[in-house]
């Protein structure tokens, strides 16, 4: 079993046993240490990177411009 990732150097160590691990088979000690490792590294990229949600208008308006939409394309 892992300890919990608290610093970046640890949060890297378990980046780099995951990438050597990562095609274990289910089931397996390595498919449970990997399943292991996801947990803890996801926990930690939650907490230490987090991510803020876009102002909803803004979000709106930034996917607008990707499909190349005007405010009258809206308008049933």
């Amino acid at each position: 079993m892992h300890k919990p990732i608290k610093t970046e150097a640890d949060y890297k160590a378990a980046l780099a046993r995951a990438d050597e691990i990562f095609d274990a088979k289910p089931g397996t000690s390595e498919g449970e240490e990997l399943d292991s490792l996801v947990t803890l590294i996801e926990h930690y990229e939650d907490t230490a990177y987090p991510i803020d949600l876009p102002d909803p208008i803004t979000a709106i308006k930034f996917r607008m411009a990707q499909q190349g939409l005007k405010p009258k394309d809206l308008v049933p």
